[in-house]
Parts: structure tokens; C-alpha cells; sequence
């Protein structure tokens, strides 16, 4: 996916200069618009009535005899933002059901953390916390007194890891800027807990997140690992 992505980025930058030969091959280039020209030319698949295909639009629900006639037609590249003219009907189903899955993510930290008996205050979406710019998703074992602190993931896309990296990045500055203010015992280690392929993209990112959080970066396969450093620092605070 990164790949294409450079690629795009060089076509929109350099549009009238011609791809080499060796970018082409090395990409499969073939494959993908081979792949992309038999969805256009098949059109949308039969769907349950209750569902809606996203090639199920005036362009693409024909198939080739569809894009012909658009062609033909002149039609303005406006009209071909089909779903934002529907108000965002698959981004908005996208959008509501993150919630439900990132909820899914968080009970299973709220499990561990107490099967091993571990003190924690889970925030609610939206919640103001004294001393925090941003409330984080886990606070242990208290915001009276934040030892450690839990920032719970899910991205499904590389853009969206990108900005809750950046979410997690910020919460390590504000800890540092205490120590950098004298207020060591308000400082705070920060823990990431990630899940979803977006954070699988960009190596980068995930750079980033170890270095910030000391290695402290957690997914499903291994957060029952988590209680085994937490009942460490935890005991070390007291």
C-alpha cells in the first residue's frame, strides 16, 4: 500500500511525466488495473436488499455500458463524489461503529487489568480530567495520583494511526514537561495498547510509539503481558 501511495503521489506531482519501466514491473502495475478495469467492467455484485454496494452508482452500476454513456455524456467530476451528494453513507457506518469495536478493545484491557487486581480509573468519551489536556483511556491507579497511563487504539487505516500516534506522543510530552517543571511525582509512564492493520503500514509510526513509550507498546496477542510491568512500577510508586 505504501508503495502505490508514493507512486500516486508522484503521478498527481508529475502527471505528464511517464513511469519507468522498472517501477512499473516492480509494482505489478498490470495486476492492479487489470484487477480495478474487471470491477469497473462487471459492475456492482448482487447484494441482500437491505445492503448497498459502493459501486452501486450512476457511473459504475452498469458496468462498461454505464461508463460509456458517462464518458460520452461529459459529466462533471463533482457529480462523481457519489457519496459525499449521499451524505456519507458508508463513512458515517464506518464512523459509528468504531466506537463499538474500540469499546470491544477496552474491555478486554479492563479484563486483565482486573484479573490481576490491578486499581485503574477508566475515563468516559469526552471526560474532562483535571491536569490532562486530553483525558487518556486508563489511569492508574487514579488521577489523584497517575502512575501510569493506558491509551487504547484502533486504527484500520495508516492516516488514522498516524494522528492517535500523535495523540500517544503528546501524552508522553506533557509527562516529560513535568519532570522538565520539577513535578517528578506527576509524571507519568505512558503505555500504549494498538490493535488494526493501519498501524501495520507505516514503520515510522510504530518507531515513534516504542521510543516514546520505552518499548511499552502492547496488542491483543500479547497484553496479557501487561500486569507483569504494571505490578512493578505500581509497587515501586507506593
Amino acid at each position: 500500500q505504501s508503495q502505490i501511495r508514493r507512486l500516486d503521489r508522484e503521478i498527481r506531482n508529475k502527471p505528464l511525466t511517464s513511469l519507468k519501466k522498472d517501477k512499473i514491473s516492480n509494482l505489478n502495475i498490470k495486476y492492479i488495473v487489470n484487477v480495478a478495469c474487471d470491477l469497473l467492467l462487471n459492475g456492482p455484485d448482487k447484494v441482500e436488499i437491505d445492503k448497498l454496494h459502493r459501486l452501486n452508482k450512476s457511473d459504475t452500476n452498469l458496468g462498461l455500458i454505464g461508463l460509456q454513456n458517462f464518458s460520452k455524456l461529459g459529466v462533471p467530476y463533482a457529480m462523481l463524489l457519489y457519496e459525499r451528494f449521499l451524505g456519507r453513507p458508508f463513512a458515517s457506518h464506518r464512523d459509528s461503529v468504531s466506537d463499538i469495536i474500540g469499546n470491544s478493545f477496552e474491555i478486554m484491557i479492563e479484563d486483565v487489568l482486573s484479573n490481576a487486581n490491578i486499581s485503574f480509573r477508566k475515563t468516559r468519551r469526552a471526560e474532562t480530567i483535571i491536569g490532562f489536556e486530553q483525558a487518556p483511556d486508563f489511569i492508574l491507579p487514579s488521577e489523584f495520583n497517575p502512575v501510569a497511563i493506558i491509551e487504547a487504539k484502533i486504527a484500520e487505516d495508516d492516516g488514522t494511526a498516524r494522528d492517535k500516534v500523535a495523540r500517544i506522543l503528546n501524552l508522553k510530552t506533557m509527562s516529560d514537561n513535568r519532570k522538565l517543571q520539577g513535578d517528578e511525582n506527576k509524571s507519568f509512564s505512558v503505555i500504549a495498547c494498538i490493535a488494526g492493520r493501519g498501524f501495520k503500514t507505516r514503520r515510522p509510526n510504530i518507531e515513534k510509539l516504542l521510543v516514546a513509550t520505552e518499548g511499552k507498546v502492547y496488542t491483543p496477542e500479547n497484553i496479557y503481558k501487561l500486569p507483569e510491568y504494571l505490578n512493578n512500577i505500581l509497587k515501586f510508586n507506593k
